[in-house]
């Protein structure tokens, strides 16, 4: 780890090997200490970018999207070539106006109200998944729980067949980790002429996803039924609703951030209540700390490791030049772990108050749209298993997902404690 002003240039914060391990804590500290708007270089052909690892920082550049776009270079390190920029675009990759219509048209069936028709179904789900496992005594939180759960749940929502869950999972695993050998994308599977440039992801998956989606919204267009796709594809705001390329990349992204993030702070979650059987034993005599211990999970979790925005002019942070044109990443994971805003950053607590994290994002337009359906899973999910009255304990190593933009593990055996 370095640790003086003349180590900086060595930090490395970006290289997916580095993530399959385990998060760089120590190098986020250093930079938090010593250089919070730092210049992080990068391999060929990418130019390098600014890191953004303080709190307050990340909120600023949330917060000021006419200096910070989403759209000028979308949102991954990556540097895009301009041609598959529209191609590549999602509802996370707009600016003003674009992306305020696009929420005004959708965020209606994400509200809490909206969200709380799905919690029977969940409840549901999470019950049936627990029980399935608890018995065996021995099995994987990911594989038998903490997967399965968010994309049944969507699977059930958007209307999609339940037997497609399990595509739908593969799917989703390729777009977010390119760079990890198990979720190595298939491009053959790609019809001729079609460039994986013009993917988001670069991925062949995101292809796929596309296509379901696209499939699926014709025959709600035909045939509306009683489910999130009809409403998107008939949903309509002051005269203007979504185009077929918006809701298709629509649906790819639900597919995606429903899936993914909220496997990972399950999983996460789960870890740390093993790691901190305190705080579970706190929760079990006091479930009112339910709300507060979801907050610190998604905070411990941090999912989305960072985002990146694109300076649309020559701007200061911190007395650093930032050029038009650079790329700026906000990492949330280093923002979360903030000494100057959480007490004991590196310590979990259920009843950390107040607890501002930064887990759907540092506010403005593009707070997280899925944020109330996640919470209601995490809830739902916890309170299921202190309703079961068991205790789990790590019976392997973690598997990690290389990659440097989700937090995400592949596998976590656990054993029921006798």
């Amino acid at each position: 780890m370095a640790s003086t002003t003349d180590d900086l240039s060595q930090i490395d914060i970006v290289s997916p090997e580095l993530w399959e391990e385990a998060v760089p804590h120590a190098e986020f500290a250093v930079l938090r200490a010593q250089s919070p708007v730092h210049w992080h270089s990068e391999p060929a052909p990418n130019k390098g970018f600014w890191a953004i690892t303080r709190h307050e920082d990340v909120v600023t550049v949330s917060k000021h999207p006419a200096l910070y776009s989403s759209g000028a270079g979308l949102t991954t390190l990556e540097e895009v070539e301009p041609e598959a920029l529209e191609p590549r675009r999602s509802l996370i990759d707009t600016d003003a106006p674009d992306h305020q219509r696009l929420r005004r048209i959708v965020s209606p069936l994400f509200t809490p109200k909206a969200v709380a028709g799905f919690e029977a179904y969940a409840r549901q789900t999470a019950g049936a998944l627990l029980d399935a496992a608890l018995p065996r005594g021995a099995f994987d939180w990911v594989l038998d729980v903490a997967e399965p759960l968010p994309i049944t749940v969507l699977i059930n929502i958007l209307g999609a067949p339940p037997e497609d869950a399990d595509r739908m999972i593969e799917l989703s695993n390729q777009m977010i980790a390119i760079d990890d050998p198990d979720y190595a994308p298939d491009y053959s599977s790609l019809p001729p002429g079609v460039n994986p440039k013009h993917l988001p992801f670069g991925s062949p998956a995101s292809y796929h996803v596309f296509e379901y989606g696209c499939k699926l919204g014709e025959e709600r267009r035909q045939h509306p039924q009683d489910d999130l796709v009809s409403r998107l594809v008939h949903a309509e705001v002051d005269g203007e609703s979504l185009t077929d390329d918006e809701y298709c990349n629509m649906f790819q992204i639900l597919i995606l951030a429903g899936n993914e993030t909220t496997r990972t702070t399950l999983t996460h979650g789960m870890q740390a209540f093993i790691d901190h059987p305190e705080q579970l034993e706190l929760l079990v005599n006091d479930p009112s700390l339910m709300d507060s211990a979801v907050e610190e999970i998604i905070r411990w979790a941090t999912p989305v490791i960072y985002m990146r925005r694109t300076a649309l002019e020559d701007v200061e942070l911190r007395g650093q030049q930032i050029r038009k044109g650079d790329k700026v990443a906000m990492w949330y994971m280093s923002a979360n772990r903030d000494e100057s805003v959480f007490a004991n950053p590196y310590t979990f607590d259920i009843t950390r108050q107040p607890n501002p994290h930064l887990g759907f994002g540092g506010g403005g337009p593009h707070f997280c749209l899925g944020a109330w359906l996640a919470r209601l899973q995490i809830r739902v999910l916890f309170e299921e298993f202190l309703q079961r009255d068991v205790r789990l304990e790590s019976a392997g190593p973690i598997r990690r997902v290389r990659s440097n933009f989700v937090n995400g593990v592949k596998s976590m055996p656990v054993r029921v404690a006798s």
